[in-house]
């Protein structure tokens, strides 16, 4: 079995976790590619067993069965770049915080290996969003598994984003800026703009203002079959646009169009995962704090 291995810096609590994790795959004699830069990471805090070939492109990435992402939901994120639309399942080992994507915590990394060894895991699709006209801001990956957002910079005053739907005009939105989310991003920043929690698999997208002038304007539910386009007007003549925290500047001028990606992103859920749970765990849903 050929499995990736993708990280970001990591907690000095995680490291112990981290070796038993490379000791396990040492005896397992899997066949293992490193990212270059999580490998320098690990070899400056001592981790052992890690003498491995790396990537650090899409292009040099080999074929994987499986990655997994070690770290918590914006290096599962970030590994998504890498994978593209070349198929591959992604695990994702939670070793940060909050972690509604990185569903497997570090206490379980052996049993995780055992579980893909089995067979004992599913695989879920996740909906990505793309920006029609933005290769040449994204490094040729302008996709979004969370949300795509349209912001105004940091000091500048708010922008208007004139938002159509199927070319049939929609509102124009006097905000901060404006996001469109995907099933999965409802439970990161389109939560915290007041956007509805949706289930995975949900054929929808969220349209949730940032920080609108007009309180009545609340976040909308449309089908993922929609093109939605942006025209934007900006007192500084540029705003910021992003997808998943990766964020480039673009002039006023420039139209936006999204739509629902061709490809989907594959996540490894092991046995026994579901995801209400995950909500009520990490929303601390039901938990009286009287007690």
């Amino acid at each position: 079995m050929k499995i990736a291995i993708h990280g970001r810096p990591i907690k000095d609590e995680a490291i112990s976790s981290i070796q038993i994790m490379f000791d396990y795959i040492k005896k397992q004699k899997l066949d293992i590619q490193l990212h270059h830069s999580f490998k320098l990471i690990l070899e400056k805090k001592g981790i052992t067993n890690i003498d491995y070939p790396t990537y650090s492109s899409r292009e040099n990435l080999f074929d994987a069965d499986f990655m997994v992402s070690v770290g918590g939901d914006g290096t599962l994120l970030e590994a998504i770049t890498y994978v593209g639309e070349r198929g591959i399942p992604i695990l994702g080992i939670n070793t940060g915080r909050l972690g509604f994507l990185a569903t497997t915590s570090r206490e379980e990394i052996g049993k995780a290996i055992d579980c893909l060894l089995a067979g004992e895991y599913k695989i879920k699709e996740r909906t990505l969003i793309k920006l029609i006209n933005g290769e040449q801001w994204f490094n040729g990956f302008n996709y979004g598994l969370n949300e795509f957002a349209i912001l105004k910079r940091d000091t500048s005053s708010m922008i208007v984003v004139h938002t159509y739907v199927d070319n049939e005009y929609l509102n124009s939105y006097w905000a901060d800026g404006l996001l469109i989310s995907t099933p999965t991003g409802s439970t990161g920043y389109s939560l915290s703009c007041g956007g509805p929690l949706v289930a995975p698999g949900s054929n929808d997208f969220i349209v949730a203002p940032v920080s609108p002038h007009n309180l009545n304007v609340r976040p909308l539910i449309v089908s993922d079959d929609t093109t939605l386009s942006f025209e934007i007007e900006s007192r500084s003549n540029n705003f910021l646009i992003s997808f998943d925290s990766r964020s480039v500047k673009v002039p006023a001028n420039i139209k936006l169009v999204i739509k629902k990606a061709d490809f989907k992103i594959k996540l490894v859920e092991l046995k026994n995962y579901n995801y209400y749970e995950t909500l009520r765990k990490k929303l601390n849903w039901g938990l009286d704090l009287r007690n």
